[in-house]
This record gives structure tokens, C-alpha cells and sequence, in this order.
């Protein structure tokens, strides 16, 4: 795997992925930055939560649980001196399908987070605490309700 990052100008910079997909990142107006792109930290995240969402869908999918969405929420606390690392994440997955199966989705999302999340275990291995949950949402066609 294969990424670089280029230098725009104050604090704004134009990352390349290996697969050819670009991304701008910035910094805030008090250290340089226009604000005009996702900060690099945020991207991290973004990428566990992209890398344990991919996990959770394929394992569903390979179960043949009726998936139509699933999102991925992420609150992340940082420590407060220098790295401003990340101590703690919390992970929270809301799946949806018809006749979708929590027994299953808490297995894809266990799954995810001890075997399959590259980032996760990276992320843990470093030291974050780690916390996952989950919500099936049913989309019974004659209801809408929760279960």
C-alpha cells in the first residue's frame, strides 16, 4: 500500500491514495489552515469507521441477513497533551434490513472488532480503549418500528 501526501500551502494538503483517490486536508484558521478540508485526525477516524463498516455489512452479507443500510457513529475523546492522541473511541452501529436478526449483527460487529478491523486492532494495539454497540433497525413495510 502506497499514499502521498502534498504540501498546497499553509496548512492545507492534498493526499493520494496508492488506488489513485485524492482527499484535501486542512487545518483550522489558528494554525494556518482555511478550513477548507477534513483534518488528518478526523480521517483516522473516518478510516476505523470505514474499515469496521465494510467488516460489519460483509459479514451480514455472507450470512445473508437482509441489510439495506448501515451506519457507522464514532465519538472519539483525544488526550490533551501533545500527541493529542486518541484514548477512547466508541463505535455505534445502526443496521437496517427487513427481518434482519441482532443475534447476527451483534456477531458481525464482535466479529469486526476482535478478528476482522485492521484499524481497530491497530487503534488498540496503540493503546485507544475501544467500545463498540449496535442497533438493528427493522423496516417492517407495514410499521417501521425499531427492534
Amino acid at each position: 500500500m502506497q499514499a502521498r501526501i502534498k504540501w498546497v500551502d499553509g496548512a492545507m494538503f492534498v493526499g493520494e491514495s496508492g488506488s489513485g483517490h485524492s482527499v484535501v486536508m486542512d487545518g483550522p484558521p489558528d494554525h494556518g489552515g482555511r478550513d477548507l478540508g477534513i483534518r488528518p485526525m478526523e480521517m483516522v477516524l473516518l478510516g476505523l469507521g470505514g474499515c469496521a463498516s465494510f467488516d460489519v455489512v460483509d459479514i451480514l452479507n455472507k450470512a445473508r441477513q437482509p441489510v439495506s443500510d448501515c451506519v457507522a457513529e464514532l465519538e472519539a475523546e483525544r488526550a490533551d497533551a501533545v500527541p493529542a492522541v486518541f484514548t477512547r473511541i466508541h463505535l455505534h452501529f445502526v443496521v437496517s434490513g427487513r427481518g434482519l436478526k441482532d443475534k447476527q449483527v451483534a456477531r458481525a460487529v464482535q466479529l469486526s472488532a476482535e478478528k476482522y478491523c485492521s484499524a481497530s486492532r491497530m487503534l488498540e494495539a496503540g493503546g485507544v480503549e475501544i467500545h463498540h454497540s449496535h442497533e438493528v433497525v427493522d423496516l417492517d413495510a407495514s410499521e417501521g418500528t425499531q427492534a
